[in-house]
């Protein structure tokens, strides 16, 4: 179990198991067999080795759980418990009613139910299944004879609450062949209390409406920690109900491991009372392979044999050996430790996110809730710097739960030993959850692990807060930029938001438009994510549901949101008016080959008729090139890109400079400064780097720039003889001659090749 644990073999063995590749291993089963030692290599290999097809490739392997000692006590169980099974009949009865016996007293001892009877089972819902069979047969006295005939007369009711497991009442419909009209759901209190607790007078008024109905109340059950908030129903007064009409009370849920602790809550003590409750024990303490546990109390053997809650075959009593082994070895005051050290995290964070500003938490009881949950809140931080704050966007409600979803994910993959994750509830929205008596065994969350993540919540909350607050200035500065720009409403990015770039082309049809648009919207992404900035640029979640758009992620207070839609805008304009400059420039180019082949078969249909058919037959053309030479005709030509037109070359060898020379570059560009080395989308004065490195490259250097230049340009009509001769001390070293041949020769360059007179 070491070995394959810990993904260790010895040398040679790691060169032999090469040979288990996914494509030669054999399909059919090998008529000979194999040994052992093979055979276990292959078990290794097929467990540690990465997947071969393109969904492996793609995501990244997971570690296998480190189930330390007290996991390889309950693995060594399964097999101590297969061996076992082959003992002799009377061995095996008294072993497996000694590992019974002694795991029911011990859990009964823990977890303070006295008297009370165990089921093991390996689903666990299985065990409610179990017991509410149990619940029929006691309650439907010829039901063991009659079967469901008799539940034709009065129609047994299960009632559980809202806030339960979802599909756990169909579950256990589906399994006892009931009609789902036999369920009824109780809603949580919306006034008074807790809202994830049930609400005990209006179940009460359920209960006699269904009594005086004809029906039979049959079954409730109850959270002591219900699945997303970890709170606990009032169990003292739904017992007393139960007791009243007759009802069996069966409790589940997180914060029944607390009972284990010295110092229990009164209300999860009430749980001891009632008739049964189901344990997952494997998942507290962190070990694997370990059934859950039904405790229940009832005075007849024969109902609960009848129910399938014990079992006259010892191989099935085996399912506790496992549990037995476990127990053994932590011992009382090791599974104590286990679930105290759960409960002090829970304390910890919550003490440490009282100082954390807009985050919100909810928790039934400060002192020993083990589950805490926690979200982010603009309302209580609207009071933050930067962006406006009259109304967020539309849809408000959904994108905080975006920003949380988005906000679990990032504590999960930043503090994986946290365990955090999302939890939806229908009128609260969307928390993040951390709840260590599930997590904290198998991760081995320690308190360090906890003061991370409030570090990283910290580091997280202020850029989710300035996001929430510049969103309505994005969406109004892209409305600024229309027709330009289009501001996409999308709940479910949680970033600043979406814009889509629109193309201007005019005269073209609808299916060229949309490829246009992919093209540009596609080309632009590429350069915003090529920016030297901290702003994460994507195409959007995978199951959006506008195309061609440009998301924008998380963003900090001191964006000037400005500058970055201006920045979309221009890239956008830039990269569409490029494009069309090729297409105008391809057009040009298929012209001008064009009307270059025109007037080379003109120029050889001029030069025949200038020389005659004779000069054109190779043996007499040449005698008479030889006795009477002709001069070439055929003038050079040139093409101008710039001008889509063919020139002559003439003015090219006789000036030595090619005629009509234009900057291709007219199209609208990014100005330098936002393309610097800086970061960019800050606004000025926020930041001591954005002050910094912005002077070096502002408005001012280029007004400097120019100022030198109209110098340089009206500094030589006026310069008088000393000026002169300095100047022909500073020329360059390809013109030659006296200071007056030297300013001559300057006339004489053509525009744009002025010599630079300031030494630059």
């Amino acid at each position: 179990m070491r070995i394959l644990g810990d993904g260790q073999m010895e040398p040679d063995e790691a060169t032999e198991s090469r040979r288990f590749s996914r494509t030669s291993m054999p399909g059919p089963l090998q008529g000979d067999g194999q040994d052992v030692t093979t055979i276990l290599h292959l078990v290794h290999h097929l467990i540690h080795d990465e997947e071969d097809d393109e969904e492996g490739k793609d995501r990244p392997s997971q570690p296998m759980q480190n189930v330390g000692e007290q996991g390889h006590m309950a693995l060594l169980g399964h097999s101590l418990a297969a061996y076992i099974s082959v003992l002799d009949r009377e061995r095996l009865r008294k072993l497996t009613t000694r590992i019974l016996s002694d795991t029911t007293l011990w859990l009964c001892r823990i977890f303070r139910y006295e008297n009370g009877s165990a089921y093991f089972h390996e689903d666990d819902r299985d065990g409610l299944v179990k017991v509410c069979r149990l619940a029929i047969n006691a309650r439907y006295e010829e039901y063991t004879t009659e079967g469901y005939a008799v539940l034709s007369s009065k129609q047994p009711m299960i009632y559980q609450s809202a806030s339960c497991r979802p599909g756990l009442g169909q579950h256990l419909c589906s399994q006892l062949g009931l009609p789902l009209s036999s369920l009824c759901t109780v809603p949580c209190n919306t006034i008074f209390g807790s809202q994830h607790q049930m609400d005990v007078a209006l179940l009460d008024k359920l209960i006699k409406e269904d009594i005086d109905a004809g029906k039979l109340p049959l079954l409730l059950i109850a959270n002591a920690g219900t699945p997303g908030a970890g709170h606990t129903d009032k169990l003292s007064r739904l017992k007393e109900l139960c007791d009243q009409h007759s009802i069996w009370l069966h409790v589940e849920g997180v914060n029944l491991a607390t009972l284990a602790l010295a110092q229990v809550t009164s209300a999860v003590m009430a749980a001891t009372r009632s008739d049964s409750m189901t344990l997952t024990p494997g998942r507290w303490l962190g070990l694997p392979a370990v059934t859950a546990v039904s405790l229940y109390r009832h005075e007849d053997p024969a109902l609960s044999l009848a129910a399938g809650l014990t079992s006259s075959q010892p191989v099935e009593k085996l399912r506790a050996l496992p549990l037995w082994l476990s127990l053994q070895y932590l011992g009382h005051n090791g599974i104590v430790q286990k679930i105290k050290h759960a409960a002090a995290l829970s304390q910890h964070l919550l003490l440490k996110l009282k100082s954390v500003a807009c985050v919100r938490t909810s928790v039934e009881d400060e002192q020993n809730s083990p589950v805490v949950l926690f979200k982010f809140s603009q309302e209580l931080c609207a009071g933050s710097s930067g962006g406006s704050v009259d109304g967020f966007c539309a849809g408000e409600k959904e994108v905080l739960d975006t920003f949380n979803k988005w906000l679990a994910e990032e504590l999960a993959h930043l503090v994986p030993c946290s365990g955090v994750d999302v939890v939806e509830h229908e009128d609260e929205g969307d928390w993040v959850r951390f709840s260590p008596l599930l997590t904290a065994a198998v991760l081995g969350t320690q308190q360090e692990d906890v003061d991370e993540l409030v570090q990283k919540l910290l580091e997280l909350v202020p850029m989710m807060s300035s996001t929430m607050n510049l969103r309505q200035d994005f969406r109004e500065e892209t409305h600024r930029r229309a027709p330009f720009l289009t501001y996409i409403e999308e709940l479910s990015w949680p970033g600043l938001g979406a814009v889509r770039y629109e193309s201007q082309a005019e005269g073209i049809d609808e299916s060229r438009r949309e490829q246009e648009l992919k093209k540009i919207n596609k080309a632009l992404l590429t350069k915003l994510q090529e920016l030297e900035t901290d702003i994460f640029f994507s195409s959007g979640p995978e199951f959006v549901t506008e195309e061609n758009c440009i998301f924008v992620g998380m963003v900090a207070d001191d964006v000037d949101v400005s500058e970055l839609v201006d920045t979309i805008s221009t890239l956008g304009r830039d990269i569409e008016e490029s494009g069309r400059l090729l297409e105008n420039m391809t057009e040009r180019v298929r012209k001008g080959i064009l009307e270059a082949e025109l007037q080379l078969q003109k120029a050889n249909e001029e030069k025949l008729m200038e020389e005659g058919m004779l000069r054109q037959l190779p043996l007499v053309g040449s005698v008479l090139n030889w006795f009477s030479p002709v001069g070439s005709s055929i003038k050079g030509r040139t093409f101008n890109l710039a001008a889509g037109s063919l020139d002559s070359t003439d003015v090219t060898y006789s000036t030595k400079v090619q005629a009509g020379r234009t900057s291709l570059q007219d199209t609208p560009t990014l100005s330098s400064k936002r393309v610097s080395g800086r970061k960019l989308f800050r606004r000025p004065g926020v930041g001591s780097d954005s002050m910094s490195e912005t002077s070096s490259i502002g408005p001012a250097d280029e007004t400097s720039r120019e100022e030198c230049t109209s110098v340089s340009t009206n500094l030589l009509p006026s310069m008088t003889q000393p000026d002169k001769l300095d100047h022909a001390a500073r020329r360059p070293p390809n013109i030659q001659g006296t200071p007056d041949q030297v300013e001559a020769e300057e006339e004489r360059q053509p525009e744009g090749q002025e010599v630079d007179l300031s030494g630059r």
